[in-house]
């Protein structure tokens, strides 16, 4: 059987899911998107839950079994309607949701860890979480976060990162805490008493500590800092959009681990 008409109960969901965070929550499911992102989920331990196919659009990419249990079939006018981006693959997946925690996360003897305080834009989140997996960083942690981390536009700028990369959502509080009483030194990017990223040791256990491009960071991070960095600014303007500044200061502490 294949669903034909976007008003079926399973696609009113599946769009539902999309649109609305507070439905995602309610839930515990979220949506995945592209086979590459489906893959990076199902690798990590994720339950999926149903997966909508379209052979049309999918050509040889489809599952042996497309009677599969969790498996649906949609034609391509329905498929229009779920698939959420420009390159579409055939495939979209909801997916049970799991929420790590900071006691969660398995570290190793020298940490590097990028810290988030109150990104808002869930593409600049996907995009540092590519950076983070590219850096082999071993977690991203979002404090205060004003996203949804399961957000579609989370998923998809991050390519399946946000799978790859341990992520944890927590407050500044609990992260400050958690760093502290682990000695991983707090290395906060900001332009205030701040020395030049690339004269400041990331050797030892680290965490990277970058806040709003609008406002910065707060004070409890300022001060809570065994450190202040900052990224030289020769132009007229005074910021880097925050995807950039992370992946720059991320690959600095990638360069001094593999040349020293």
């Amino acid at each position: 059987m294949i669903i034909t008409s976007a008003q079926n109960a399973k696609i009113k969901r599946l769009l539902l899911l999309q649109q609305k965070s507070s439905e995602r929550r309610k839930e515990g499911v979220f949506v995945v998107e592209g086979r590459r992102e489906l893959e990076h989920c199902r690798e990590a331990g994720y339950e999926i839950e149903t997966e909508f196919w379209c052979p049309e659009v999918a050509g040889g990419a489809c599952p042996d079994d497309l009677t599969a249990p969790n498996i649906v079939l949609v034609s391509p006018q329905v498929y229009e309607r779920i698939g959420y981006r420009g390159g579409t693959e055939g495939v979209v997946a909801t997916v049970r949701s799991r929420q790590l925690r900071l006691d969660d996360l398995h570290l190793g003897d020298r940490p590097l860890l990028m810290v988030l305080e109150s990104v808002e834009k869930p593409g600049n989140l996907g995009a540092i979480l590519r950076s983070a997996d590219a850096a082999k960083a071993d977690a991203v942690i979002v404090c205060d976060p004003l996203t949804d981390l399961y957000n579609p536009n989370l998923i998809r700028s991050s390519i399946g990162a946000v799978f790859t990369v341990p992520t944890v959502a927590c407050t500044s509080q609990e992260c400050i805490s958690f760093l502290k009483q682990r000695g991983i030194r707090i290395l906060t990017a900001q332009l205030q008493d701040s020395s030049l990223y690339y004269d400041t040791d990331m050797l030892g256990p680290t965490a990277i500590v970058m806040g709003t491009e609008s406002t910065g960071l707060t004070p409890q991070w300022r001060q809570a800092a065994d450190a202040h960095i900052r990224i030289p600014m020769l132009g007229r303007l005074d910021s880097l959009n925050v995807s950039v500044s992370a992946a720059i200061l991320l690959f600095e502490a990638v360069r001094q681990r593999t040349t020293r």
